[in-house]
């Protein structure tokens, strides 16, 4: 079951990327006060959690419903986290981020982002919607279920932590930190999404194995 914990915290924390995610939320509420910052922060993570567990829940029988096989939607969700890695390695993935948050910036009638983007896509995006799906369904019994959903409960907490305290986590780590911990989360993300398209392809293909 540590091993399980373990597993779900790092594959879900390296996706949805709470130091990541910190300076895109400092950037978007930029002219909110301390208790509207606070305000969304949470909001935010709460609607990202109740979208994760959602699809956590009953994803697997969204997929049944639309004649989607488990392990087709593993190698899909191998080759997503894959991209979204190399993205993170090349400065990709920031670098979109930021345009996004310059276009809710840009629009005057969006004050509040903690549906969009904050809660999705940037913390409930598909890397960690499929993730959650994979996990779940990788792991069968309500026993391991409940450890999944603690490593995504701690995960979210930590994302809650890194907005509530953006600013001076922002000039704490600088620009040059916040790089280098991206680069290197990617790099794992990279391996954790390699084993998922292996898993994938031996199911689906029983002669690989």
């Amino acid at each position: 079951m540590l091993d399980l914990f373990i597993s779900a915290f790092v594959t879900l924390f390296v996706i949805i990327d709470p130091p990541g995610c910190a300076p895109i939320y400092a950037s978007l509420t930029t002219g909110a006060n301390a208790e509207q910052r606070r305000s969304m922060a949470i909001r935010a993570v709460i609607i990202a959690g109740a979208i994760l567990v959602f699809f956590a829940m009953f994803g697997e029988a969204l997929l049944s419903f639309l004649h989607i096989d488990l392990d087709s939607f593993r190698i899909a969700g191998g080759v997503m986290l894959f991209i979204i890695a190399i993205d993170m390695v090349f400065e990709k993935r920031t670098e979109r981020r930021e345009q996004r948050a310059e276009k809710v910036k840009a629009t005057p009638e969006i004050e509040d982002v903690s549906v969009f983007p904050m809660a999705m896509p940037m913390i409930a995006g598909p890397g960690s919607i499929a993730s959650v799906m994979l996990l779940v369904a990788q792991n069968n019994g309500l026993d391991r279920a409940f450890v999944i959903f603690a490593a995504l409960l701690l995960v979210l907490l930590l994302t809650l932590a890194a907005l509530l305290s953006a600013g001076p986590l922002m000039r704490l780590i600088g620009n040059k930190g916040e790089a280098l911990i991206t680069r290197l989360l990617g790099v794992l993300l990279a391996a954790l999404a390699v084993q998922f398209l292996i898993d994938g392809l031996k199911a689906s293909f029983p002669s690989l194995a």
